[in-house]
């Protein structure tokens, strides 16, 4: 007999792998020939904090290193460094679930905000340091911000077009322990 509740994680898990293709491929067709002005936000990692911070089991951190590793392969980045920084601030996340769960949507996207720039300026200093060739300063900022912007729209469509909402006080996972 299938447990009705990890059928729905199993089922979400995948829902996510889904939508972490769906924007690798929509980042990867060239849509234009013109040079970017202004960088656009990371989705991915919008998705990721957005759904870990509403039901931390749909997202484990064997899946965001697998999604982040595929991305950074896909898209020629340096490959592990920036799975490893989005899994040390998700894993960082993680651990103040409980303390940010009763706290109003304001104070979520501050956090949020400032876990985001912690992010991209961790990873910036160093691929710096070890003199890779990237981006300057300013459109990694200004990448992180438009990612703190779109934070909210994909809290939105994650809550009224998938349903993942955030796990009341008490719920427990299929096999008994508190989420």
């Amino acid at each position: 007999m299938v447990d009705p509740v990890a059928a729905s994680r199993h089922a979400h898990q995948m829902l996510f792998l889904a939508i972490a293709a769906a924007f690798l491929f929509v980042r990867l067709l060239p849509l234009s020939a013109m040079p970017v002005r202004f960088p656009g936000p990371d989705l991915m990692l919008c998705l990721t904090l957005a759904w870990l911070q509403r039901r931390p089991d749909y997202v484990p951190a064997m899946l965001i290193v697998a999604v982040f590793l595929f991305d950074d392969i896909l898209t020629m980045r340096p490959p592990g460094l920036w799975p490893l920084v989005v899994l040390l601030g998700t894993e960082f996340l993680r651990s103040r679930l409980a303390t940010l769960r009763d706290l109003p949507f304001a104070v979520e996207w501050l956090t949020t905000g400032g876990l985001i720039v912690a992010l991209s300026v961790a990873n910036w200093l160093i691929l710096s340091l070890l003199i890779v060739p990237q981006a300057g300063f300013g459109p990694m900022l200004l990448q992180a911000f438009a990612t703190i912007a779109a934070y909210p729209i994909v809290v939105a469509i994650t809550l009224f077009a998938f349903g993942v909402r955030k796990t009341a006080k008490g719920e427990a996972n299929s096999t008994g322990r508190r989420i």
